[in-house]
C-alpha cells in the first residue's frame, strides 16, 4: 500500500517553536508505519517546496488557495492532484488539512472539535471563515478517524457526519517514558533546571483551555508549609490568551510557582519522573496524552473530569471537577505526603499506560487503510 501521509503540522513545528500536539502524534505514527515492509509511506507537505526539516516530503502546493478553489468550483486540489495522486493509493490527512481529491480515497484524522465547539479558545485570524472551511472540507474525506470516544461524539455533533463514518484509534505511549533514568541523568536534569527535591508539575502549552489559572489558585490555597515543600513547576511554551498570567509568571508574582518556558525533549522523561505529582486540570482534551506519559513514568496524577480525560485515565488518577478550586487543593494535599494512595496510583498508572502503545495505534490505522482500499 502506498500511503500519502500529511506532515505539514510536524514540519511547521520542526521549523518553528517546537513540535507538540498534532506534530508529535504525526511523528510517532509515521515512525511505526514506516517499519512495516509492505507499507510505502509518502510524506507530503502543503508548500511549494519541502522544508529543510522534511527534505524527503513532497510539496503539494499551498492548502488555502486549493481549498478555496475546491469549494468554489467543486473540483479537486489541482496541485496536489497533479503532484501526488499518481504515486499513492490512499491519502491520510493527519493534521486537519483535508484535501478534495479524485480517484484516491482520503482518510482524515480529527483530534477534536475545539474550534467549532469552543471558538473562544482559538485565536487565528478570520476565525468564522476558517471554521466553516474546516467544517466543509471534512466532508471531502471518505472516512474519519479520531482518538477517543469523546472526540467521536463531538465530531458527529459539530460536523454533522454519520457516526459510522468515524473510527476511533487511541494514541500510544512511547517506550522512553517507561524507562527509569539513571541516577546521573536525574542529577543532571535536577541541576540543569534547578529542581527541588519534591514538586508538583504541570505540562502543557499555556492557553485558556489548559486551566492553569485554577491550578495556580489551588496551589496558592495549600498550607504555606506544603507550598514551600512542593512548589508548582509549569512546563510549556506560551501559546495565546494568557498574556496577564505570563506576565505574572515572569515577574515571579506567584510564590512557589516557577515557569520553565522550554525543556529539551530528551530531558522531559527524567524531569517528569522526578515530580512528586503531575497535575492536569484541562477543560477540554481530545485525548490527554500527558496523563499516560506520567503514568508510564510512575508519577501519581490528579486530572480533570472534563472531556476525554476520564476515558484515558480510567481508575488510575484522582479525577477532580475542572472548576472546583477547593477540590483541587484537597486532592493536592492528599498526595502531598508519601501516602498509600500515592503508591496505589503509581501501580495503577503503570498498568494503565501499558494498555496503550504506538504499535497498537499503527495497527489500528493500518486496518482502516486496508478497509478503505
Amino acid at each position: 500500500m502506498r500511503i500519502g501521509f500529511g506532515v505539514t503540522a510536524l514540519a511547521n513545528g520542526m521549523d518553528g517553536n517546537g513540535v507538540d500536539g498534532i506534530g508529535n502524534v504525526t511523528r510517532e505514527l509515521m515512525l511505526r508505519l514506516a517499519r512495516q515492509s509492505d507499507l510505502n509511506i509518502v510524506p507530503y507537505v502543503y508548500a511549494e517546496q519541502p522544508p529543510a526539516s522534511m527534505p524527503n516530503a513532497s510539496g503539494v502546493g499551498r492548502f488555502g488557495p486549493q481549498a478555496l478553489f475546491a469549494l468554489a468550483a467543486g473540483r479537486p486540489f489541482p496541485e496536489m492532484q497533479r503532484r501526488l495522486c499518481e504515486r499513492v493509493d490512499l491519502v491520510h490527512a493527519t493534521d486537519h488539512f483535508v484535501p478534495r481529491l479524485r480517484d484516491v480515497p482520503v482518510l482524515a484524522t480529527l483530534m477534536d472539535a475545539i474550534p467549532l465547539a469552543h471558538p473562544e479558545w482559538v485565536s487565528y485570524r478570520f476565525k468564522r471563515l476558517k471554521n466553516e472551511l474546516w467544517r466543509r472540507s471534512v466532508r471531502w474525506a471518505d472516512h474519519l478517524v479520531t482518538i477517543s470516544d469523546f472526540s467521536r461524539q463531538e465530531i458527529v455533533r459539530w460536523f454533522g457526519v454519520a457516526e459510522e463514518r468515524v473510527s476511533v484509534v487511541p494514541l500510544g505511549v512511547d517506550g522512553r517514558w517507561f524507562e527509569r533514568p539513571t541516577a546521573e541523568a536525574r542529577d543532571r536534569v535536577r541541576r540543569a533546571y534547578c529542581l527541588p527535591d519534591r514538586f508538583f508539575v504541570f505540562i502543557g502549552t499555556l492557553q485558556p483551555r489548559k486551566n492553569l489559572e485554577l491550578l495556580i489558585a489551588a496551589h496558592g490555597a495549600l498550607p504555606i508549609g506544603t507550598r514551600h515543600e512542593l512548589p508548582l513547576i509549569v512546563i510549556g511554551r506560551n501559546g495565546w490568551g494568557c498574556n496577564a498570567l505570563v506576565a505574572r509568571l515572569r515577574a515571579g508574582e506567584h510564590a512557589q510557582v516557577r515557569w520553565l518556558e522550554y525543556v529539551a525533549d530528551e530531558d522531559l522523561p527524567a524531569l517528569l519522573g522526578l515530580a512528586s505529582v503531575m497535575v492536569f486540570p484541562s477543560l477540554y482534551e481530545g485525548f490527554g496524552l500527558p496523563v499516560l506519559e506520567a503514568f508510564a513514568a510512575g508519577v501519581p496524577v490528579i486530572a480533570s473530569t472534563a472531556s476525554a480525560v476520564p476515558e484515558v485515565a480510567g481508575d488510575a488518577a484522582l479525577l477532580v471537577d475542572s472548576f472546583a478550586v477547593t477540590d483541587w487543593r484537597d486532592a493536592m494535599l492528599a498526595l502531598a505526603g508519601a501516602s498509600s494512595l500515592s503508591n496505589t496510583l503509581r501501580e495503577r498508572g503503570r498498568l494503565r499506560a501499558r494498555t496503550f502503545s504506538w504499535e497498537q495505534t499503527a495497527s489500528g490505522m493500518r486496518a482502516i487503510y486496508e478497509r478503505m482500499l
